[in-house]
C-alpha cells in the first residue's frame, strides 16, 4: 500500500470525526439550551465534542489518572485496544483475503465460532506440556474452522453455490450449534446450568505480553503474523497469483489453465482457518472460558474492517487497530461525558460510508490524482 492510497482512508476518517462530533455537540442539551447565543454555543459545542473524544484517547492510548501509580499502568487501554483488535485483525484477513480472490466471506461470524470451539475443546479437555499445549489447541481451531469455510468453497466449485447465501446460513448453523454443544456434559462445565463451558487450562493459555497487569498478550502477535503471512502469500507466492488472478478474471484464468474450483476450495480453506485463528485468539487469551457469546460480533465486523483496509493485509492491521480502538475507548468516553455508546457505532458507520463512497470525499477535497482503491461496492465479487 503507497502513500497515495492512504489519503483517502485518512481523509474518510477524518470527515467521520468531524460528523460525529457534530452530533455529539448537537445532541448535548447544554449546547443546545445557548441557540440564541451562536458564539458560546459554538464554543460549547466545540468543548463538548473535545471532552468527548479525549475521552475516547483515554480509553484506548493512554491514561493519565492510571499512569499517577505507575506509567506503564497508564498504557492500560492501549492493552485494551490491543485485546480487541487481535481476533480483528483475523477475521478481517479472513474477509480481505476472499474478496482479493472474488469471493465475499460473509461466513467469518461462523468460522470465528468453529476455532474458538477447536481451541476451547482442545484446552480444557487435554493435559499437555508448556508450548504444545497452545500450539496444539490453535492446530485445532484452525482445521475446524477451514473444513468449515472450505465446505463453502467446495460448494461453489462444485455446484455454484452462492458463497454468500451459504456462508450467512452456516453462521446460523454455527451460533445454533454452540448452544447446544454448551448444554451437552461434554461441554458444560460441571455444576453449572448456564452454558458455560470449562476454562482452558493454564498451558493453553497465550503468554501475556507486559506482565500480569495488563490483558494484552500473544494472539497480537500471531495476528501480525497471519498478516504478514497472507502479504507474502498474495504478492509473492504462485498461489496468490492465482487468488489473485480470479478474482480479476474468473473466466481468463481459466482459460490461461487455472483451476477456478482449487483456487475457490482453497480461498475458503484459508478464509476460514483465519477466521478460526481468531476465535483461538480469544479464547486462549482474553476469553479463556466459552460462552455462547463467544462470537460477539467480530465476524460481521471483520467486514467493515476489510472495506476499510481495502482488502490489504496492511491496511486489515490498521483499520482493526482503529476499531479495537474505538471499541475499547467507547466505555470511557460514556462514562466520561455521558455520550451514548451508540456514537462508537455511528462512527464506524460513517468511516464505512465515506470509505465506500471515494468520489464524495474526492470531489468535497478536490482531489485528482489520488488513487481510490478498490471497495466492495465498485469491484463487486464472482456470481
Amino acid at each position: 500500500m503507497n502513500l497515495k492510497k492512504l489519503i483517502l482512508p485518512a481523509l474518510s476518517f477524518a470527515m467521520a470525526l468531524f460528523v460525529s462530533g457534530l452530533l455529539v455537540a448537537f445532541s448535548d442539551s447544554n449546547v443546545l439550551a445557548l441557540k440564541g447565543q451562536p458564539l458560546e454555543m459554538i464554543s460549547k459545542a466545540f468543548a463538548t465534542a473535545g471532552a468527548a473524544y479525549w475521552a475516547l484517547f483515554r480509553g484506548s492510548i493512554f491514561d493519565p489518572q492510571l499512569a499517577q501509580d505507575s506509567f506503564i499502568q497508564g498504557f492500560y487501554p492501549f492493552s485494551e485496544t490491543l485485546v480487541a483488535a487481535s481476533p480483528l485483525i483475523l477475521t478481517g484477513l479472513s474477509v480481505a483475503l476472499a474478496f482479493r480472490a472474488g469471493l465475499f466471506n460473509i461466513g467469518a461470524q461462523g468460522q470465528f465460532i468453529a476455532g474458538a470451539i477447536g481451541a476451547s475443546w482442545v484446552g480444557f479437555t487435554f493435559d499437555l506440556p508448556v508450548g504444545i499445549h497452545v500450539v496444539a489447541a490453535i492446530a485445532a481451531a484452525m482445521l475446524f474452522s477451514g473444513l468449515y469455510g472450505g465446505f463453502v468453497g467446495l460448494l461453489k466449485a462444485r455446484t455454484g453455490a452462492h458463497e454468500v447465501i451459504v456462508t450467512i446460513m452456516l453462521n446460523y448453523v454455527a451460533g445454533y450449534f454452540l448452544l447446544w454443544l454448551l448444554s451437552t456434559t461434554a461441554f458444560l462445565r460441571p455444576g453449572r446450568q448456564d452454558p458455560l463451558a470449562p476454562e482452558v487450562g493454564p498451558n493453553a493459555r497465550l503468554p501475556l505480553l507486559f506482565g500480569s497487569d495488563l490483558r494484552a498478550n500473544f494472539g497480537f502477535i500471531v495476528a501480525l503474523i497471519a498478516a504478514a503471512a497472507i502479504w507474502w502469500l498474495l504478492n509473492r507466492s504462485t498461489w496468490g497469483f492465482r487468488f489473485r488472478a480470479v478474482g480479476a478474471n474468473a473466466a481468463a484464468s481459466r482459460t490461461a489453465g487455472i483451476s477456478v474450483a482449487r483456487v475457490t476450495t482453497s480461498v475458503m480453506f484459508i478464509a476460514g482457518a483465519l477466521a478460526g485463528l481468531g476465535g483461538a485468539v480469544q479464547i486462549l487469551g482474553s476469553e479463556p472460558a466459552m460462552t455462547a457469546g463467544v462470537g460477539g460480533s467480530f465476524g460481521f465486523d471483520a467486514i467493515t474492517v476489510a472495506l476499510l483496509g481495502r482488502a490489504t493485509p496492511i491496511g486489515t492491521v490498521f483499520a482493526a487497530l482503529l476499531f479495537g480502538a474505538l471499541r475499547a475507548g467507547g466505555l470511557t468516553m460514556q462514562a466520561s461525558t455521558e455520550t451514548p455508546l451508540d456514537l462508537v457505532l455511528v462512527i464506524q458507520a460513517l468511516v464505512v460510508l465515506f470509505i465506500a463512497a471515494p468520489a464524495l470525499i474526492k470531489s468535497l477535497f478536490r482531489l485528482k490524482n489520488v488513487d481510490a482503491g478498490e471497495t466492495v461496492a465498485s469491484k463487486g465479487w464472482n456470481g
